[in-house]
This record gives structure tokens, sequence and C-alpha cells, in this order.
């Protein structure tokens, strides 16, 4: 009796939705960490790896972001603008000589407002993710540009000290505090979407629009409270940004919509949406860095890193593709 309990346990884990790619990912995963290991045993230095994890946790929030829009079948494509936008608008209030805090309130309610208009602009005007994303990235990366006339920000100046330690250079119990944030990010938005009504009504609607409409979701809300959690990641990597460098840069979020998607699908969440987990979302995230790192301690170009980088998000599309084609075929 406990041999056949012990199958079914496993059985029973397995079918929960995205375990299987995690486990597969994490596999990988630890192949590339041993790898680079052994090519550079400094990669396992308690500096590299620290350093390492702070790498990994903008990634990892921009991807928590991502993975919410694309479980409900859509796209942000405005989430490395966001990224900008709220690196210039937080570090060009400082620099004007307004307390930190209160620019890092005003900084998230420009990028929740874009978040909001993402949302609505999918839900209740129909249009294509694709395309409101792509207007609202211009949009907000005009905003970075404007915000202090077409200038990067001078520095943000030692009233600014407390800002820069809280967002990166601080430590709490041995780990930078960018570390802890990520997490905090990453335990609350996952206690949402694992086990609320609005990570229920999140999947319902990536899975069958319609049916979750017949089923008395409301999918204009849904689709809002998505695109709001991702502006929020990206709001939060912005001000993470400004207290890297301490000053604001017009650049800043650029390609990152491209680090939030390969985060996602990675870690196994669905670009066809009603698919994924954010535990995979970290080991997507956790990939991304290490290739980055690792190929840093090889010798290996920027050029050469990106290339890897998009071959393995495509590899992830299509077996996702693949892997659903299959599973309908069987249904059928």
């Amino acid at each position: 009796m406990e041999n056949s309990k012990a199958p079914n346990r496993f059985k029973k884990l397995f079918s929960k939705r995205g375990i299987g790619q995690v486990v597969t990912v994490s596999l990988g995963l630890l192949v590339l960490i041993i790898v680079f290991g052994i090519l550079n045993p400094n990669f396992f230095s308690n500096r590299n790896i620290s350093n390492l994890l702070r790498q990994i946790a903008p990634i990892l929030l921009i991807g928590i972001g991502q993975s919410y829009v694309l479980i409900t079948g859509n796209i942000d494509l405005s989430i490395g603008s966001v990224v900008g936008m709220s690196c210039m608008i937080s570090a060009t209030l400082m620099t004007k000589g307004m307390n930190p805090w209160l620019a890092v309130v005003i900084t998230y309610i420009a990028s929740i407002a874009i978040g909001f208009l993402n949302g609505k602009l999918v839900s209740k005007a129909n249009l294509p993710a694709f395309i409101a994303t792509l207007g609202t990235m211009t949009i907000a990366r005009g905003i970075a540009q404007i915000v202090n006339n077409n200038y990067n920000t001078d520095s943000i100046g030692v009233g600014a000290e407390g800002f820069r330690n809280f967002f990166y250079y601080g430590k709490s119990f041995g780990l930078y505090n960018t570390i802890w944030i990520a997490l905090g990010f990453w335990i609350a938005f996952n206690f949402i979407l694992s086990r609320t009504r609005t990570g229920r009504h999140i999947y319902a609607v990536g899975s069958n629009t319609h049916a979750a409409h017949l089923s008395g979701v409301n999918i204009s809300s849904t689709v809002t409270k998505a695109y709001l959690v991702s502006s929020i990641c990206a709001a939060t990597v912005g001000l993470i940004t400004t207290a890297t460098s301490g000053m604001g840069t017009m650049d800043a979020g650029n390609g990152y919509e491209l680090y939030a998607v390969a985060a996602s699908v990675i870690g196994g969440v669905s670009t066809l949406g009603g698919q994924g987990i954010l535990l995979g979302t970290i080991v997507g995230a956790s990939i991304w860095g290490v290739l980055q790192n690792g190929l840093q301690f090889a010798g290996a170009p920027v050029a050469i890193r990106n290339i890897v980088i998009g071959i393995i998000v495509i590899i992830s599309v299509l077996l996702d593709i693949i892997v659903r084609a299959n599973k309908n075929k069987s249904r059928a």
C-alpha cells in the first residue's frame, strides 16, 4: 500500500499546472551551474554568488509582472519603458530636492497609471495586447526622455543615501536588500496567483476568455489587475536602477521586455495563456542570470550572451506550442 501511495503522490504533484516544466528547467539550471563552476572555480566564490543573486533579483521582478500578463493570454511590451520612466521620474524629483520617499510614491503612481491604461486598452477597447503595449511603450519612453528635458539627471546626492541603501547597497541578514525585495514581491504575488480568487480568474481568462466570462469572471478587471502587477514590478526595478547608478538615465530598461519574457517562458509560463507558475519564473530568471554571469566569466562577448538567451527563448516557446498541440490531439 505504501509503495502505491508514493507514485500517486508524485503523479498528483506532476499533474499540477506547470510543475513538469519547472522540474525540467531546474535540472537545466543545475547543469549550467556545474559547467560554469568547472570552467571557472571563482563562479562559486561568496562574492560572485552574492552579486549573482543581486543581478537576478530585477529580472525576477519583471518576470513576475510579465508572467501575470502572459497567463491571461496577453503580453506587456511596455515593461522596459516603464522601468526607464520610473528611473527618470524618481531621479529627477530627487535632484530637484524632493524627499526620496515622496519621489518613490509619485513614481509608483505614474507607473500604475501606465498599467491601468494597458489593462483598459486591451480589455475594454479590445486592442491587441501587442499594439496597445507597443503604444504605451513609446509613451513611457517619451515621458522618460521629456521629464528632464532630454538629459540624463545629475547625481541624486547624499540626501538619497537611505533610498540607495534600501533598494540596492544595503544588506539585511547577510543578503543585499535587492534580493529581499524580490523575494517579498514573489511571496506576495505567488500567494495571490495560487491561493486567491483573483489568481483563479487570471488562469481562467488565459485558458478560455469566453468560458471565463460565462462563469461570471470580470474580464476587464482581471486583465487590468495583471497589467497593474506588471507596472508595479517594473516601477520597482526602475527604482533599483536609480539606486544602483545614483542618477537617472533615459535608456534605462532598454531590452528588459526581452528579459521579462525570457524569465517567464523559460520557467514554463505559456505565451498562449492559462499555464505557468511563479516558481518557474524564479528558475527562468536564475537561468538568465547564470548564463549572463557564467558567459561573462568565460570571456564571451555581450553579443554572444544575447544570442544564447534569444535561442533559449525561441526553443522554450516552440516546446510549449508542441506540447500544447500534442495535448489537444490526445484530447480529440
